[in-house]
């Protein structure tokens, strides 16, 4: 396993957010975390990328402990379900940005941001500002801002929440298509089952702060195995999307 949460507990106030949380994620796999609105899937994404930390157990990326490694250091992009792109910055320098807090030379930092621009299919729109882009474009600037540094993991907040629905399936195929691409191992965050068992390998799916069920799109249709699971899944539908994929 890349990937893997083992035991953990996080509380927030009193509310348990993370409740025993055990599961992996392997190399290259692209994983959802699929719940519904306070299931804990979020939380999840936070404490694998290091922006909180776990009451108890262990978070484990590549073999290795991070619990007390920084977020910066974990080797993690993070795209944000608003984008958190600065608005005063270029596409081209929001993408240069991680480049420049490591501290790469000009050339490295010209050279990789060229290179994804050309992954994004922007290329003539490095110029131009988060505020002149579609909300696609400005996802894939997003995207290609977290790959910019090399991370090993790419880690998803409801990358496609803030699109217009018109345009989040054709998203939604062009971003599994570059993670496969790129061959990132890859764990997004969403609501939404259509989006989930058409994009991803694995999905696991969260219930209030506990992990109901692991598996491929086609076991968790085919085979729920809590009651949750069975009442939550939309087992006509997930049939059909799985059937299109």
């Amino acid at each position: 396993m890349y990937v893997e949460m083992k035991q953990i507990n996080k509380t927030f106030d009193g509310f348990r957010a993370s409740n025993n949380v055990s599961f992996g994620v392997e190399k290259g796999c692209l994983a959802a975390l699929l719940g519904p609105s306070g299931s804990g899937k979020t939380t999840i994404l936070r404490m694998i990328a290091g922006l909180d930390k776990p009451d108890s157990g262990d978070v484990i990326i590549n073999k290795q402990k991070v619990n007390g490694i920084p977020g910066n250091k974990r080797g993690v992009g993070f795209v944000f379900q608003n984008y958190a792109l600065f608005r005063y910055m270029t596409v081209a320098d929001n993408i240069a940005f991680g480049l420049e807090v490591q501290k790469k030379s000009k050339a490295e930092i010209r050279n990789r941001v060229d290179e994804l621009l050309r992954l994004i299919s922007m290329e003539e729109l490095g110029s131009r500002y988060p505020h002149q882009l579609s909300g696609g474009q400005r996802q894939r600037v997003a995207f290609a801002r977290a790959l910019a540094p090399n991370p090993q993991l790419l880690l998803l907040d409801e990358p496609f929440a803030a699109i217009d629905a018109k345009v989040r399936r054709e998203l939604r195929v062009w971003l599994k298509g570059m993670i496969e691409m790129v061959g990132i191992t890859s764990i997004f965050v969403t609501h939404d089952q259509e989006e989930a068992m058409e994009v991803a390998d694995t999905v696991i799916i969260t219930n209030q702060g506990n992990v109901e069920q692991i598996g491929t799109p086609e076991e968790i249709c085919m085979h729920p195995q809590t009651e949750f699971v069975a009442d939550f899944i939309d087992i006509t539908r997930c049939e059909a999307i799985i059937a299109a994929r």
